[in-house]
C-alpha cells in the first residue's frame, strides 16, 4: 500500500522553539518535534513534507503548491497568522485539502486576541494545548480522517 503524503506547515517564530517562551511552548525544538512526528508517521505509513516560514506569502505559496502535489492533507500550526491571515485561509480553501489547525499552547487560556482563529471554522479539526503532543495528536487525527474518507471513496 502506498504511503499517504501529509504536509506539515509551521508558521512564524516556530523556528525558535526550545528557546522562545518555554513556559508556553515547551523546551523541544522544531527539529525534535519533527523527529517524533517522523517516527509516528513511519508507523502509520505516512510520508511527511515539512515547511517552516516566518513569511506569510511563503506559507501561502507552499499551501498552493500542495494542490499540485500528491499531498492528501495538511497539518498547520499557523502561529501568529492564526489570528490575522485571510490570505492563508483563502489558500487553504482553494486547495480543498483537509487540514488540521494545531497549537502547542492552549490559545484560549492566553490573551483575548489569541482566542479567534481565521482558520478554525474551515478546518477539519483543531488541536491546542498539548505542547509537542499537539503535533502527534493532529497527525493521528488527520490519518484517521483520511483513512475513513478513503474507505468511503474506495481510494487505496
Amino acid at each position: 500500500m502506498k504511503a499517504m503524503n501529509i504536509l506539515v506547515l509551521h508558521g512564524p517564530n516556530l523556528n525558535m522553539l526550545g528557546k522562545r517562551e518555554p513556559g508556553h511552548y515547551g523546551s523541544m525544538t522544531l527539529a525534535e518535534i519533527m523527529e517524533s512526528m517522523t517516527s509516528l508517521a513511519q508507523s502509520l505509513n505516512i510520508e511527511l513534507h515539512s515547511f517552516q516560514s516566518n513569511h506569510e506569502g511563503a506559507l501561502v505559496d507552499r499551501i498552493q503548491q500542495a494542490a499540485d502535489e500528491p499531498i492528501e492533507g495538511i497539518l498547520i500550526n499557523p502561529a501568529a497568522f492564526t489570528h490575522t491571515s485571510i490570505a492563508m485561509r483563502d489558500a487553504l480553501l482553494a486547495t480543498a485539502l483537509p487540514f488540521i489547525e494545531l497549537h502547542l499552547s492552549n490559545v484560549h487560556q492566553r490573551e483575548t486576541f489569541r482566542h479567534h482563529s481565521m482558520l478554525a471554522d474551515i478546518a477539519s479539526g483543531v488541536i491546542a494545548g498539548f505542547g509537542p503532543c499537539s503535533y502527534l495528536l493532529a497527525l493521528r487525527g488527520l490519518n484517521d480522517l483520511l483513512l475513513t474518507k478513503n474507505l468511503h471513496t474506495g481510494v487505496k
